[in-house]
């Protein structure tokens, strides 16, 4: 007999262990593959294509859930809302322990980096050229989300496709210039401690625009497939949380990385 009541209970579900297992098997494959050893390179394209396949079943199951079987009720996206917040806490802990690191050697230069920062023989990259393009873009994609935003709540489902749609071009326009400019920049990662912060500070991020950018896509086929109504759309306002997050981020990565080492 089936009791209706507003919480879901979930069901067991192999998803979790496996992503699990395959961002695991993907940390081991890196360091493999950053030491030269054998096998790191094909144990990061198996986990990959892993992590890939595993997280494709998982939101699967959650679209059916959610959207076919009625069982996100308010209760529920409530919880799921609270549940994303701390998990995108969790990431500014991840942003604030990086900061910590760059803030402590920038402001009391170590001798063995000759007392000053950035380091000599580090020749920083300009800010008014491509940062400031980068943070142009950003800066844009977080008004063309916001304006899918509210053209869902208005029930204007073709121009909120067309904003998102602009919205995922311009993550994948700052990937290619974070591209560009890691490939002209004046220095590499194993240059001193300001370009490992540097590099773990950019990548970081990057990786995260990546996630973010393949959510924002997932998102567009759900918009596209009718999944999302004016009252109903949980996926697109987690996915507009962390894309603003990342915004939030890439203004103080400019500031720091860029402005003030220049």
């Amino acid at each position: 007999m089936r009791i209706a009541f507003s919480y879901h209970l979930v069901t067991n579900s192999p998803w979790p262990l496996t992503a699990a297992f395959s961002i695991f098997s993907l940390l081991i494959g890196n360091i493999l593959s950053f030491q030269n050893k054998i096998g790191g390179f094909e144990l990061i394209i198996l986990s990959t294509l892993s992590l890939i396949y595993s997280s494709t079943l998982w939101l699967k199951d959650i679209i059916i859930e959610g959207t076919y079987k009625g069982e996100h009720t308010e209760k529920v996206q409530q919880g799921l809302n609270l549940g994303f917040i701390l998990f995108v806490v969790s990431e500014v802990c991840v942003f604030v322990g990086l900061f910590f690191a760059y803030f402590y050697n920038a402001l009391v230069p170590a001798i063995e980096v000759g007392g000053l920062w950035p380091p000599i023989g580090i020749t920083t990259l300009d800010y008014k050229a491509v940062p400031l393009l980068n943070t142009l873009i950003l800066l844009t994609s977080g008004f063309s989300i916001t304006a899918c935003h509210n053209y869902i709540i208005n029930k204007n489902y073709s121009k909120s496709f067309f904003y998102l749609l602009i919205t995922i071009l311009l993550g994948l326009i700052f990937m290619y210039f974070q591209y560009f400019e890691y490939f002209h920049s004046f220095f590499t990662i194993s240059d001193s401690v300001f370009g490992s912060s540097f590099f773990i500070l950019t990548g970081c991020h990057g990786m995260h625009i990546i996630v973010g950018t393949t959510f924002l896509f997932f998102t567009l086929l759900r918009l596209a497939f009718s999944h999302f109504s004016n009252h109903h759309h949980l996926q697109f306002s987690a996915a507009a949380i962390y894309w603003h997050f990342l915004d939030a981020v890439w203004l103080i990565l400019y500031f720091v990385l860029y402005c003030w080492s220049a």
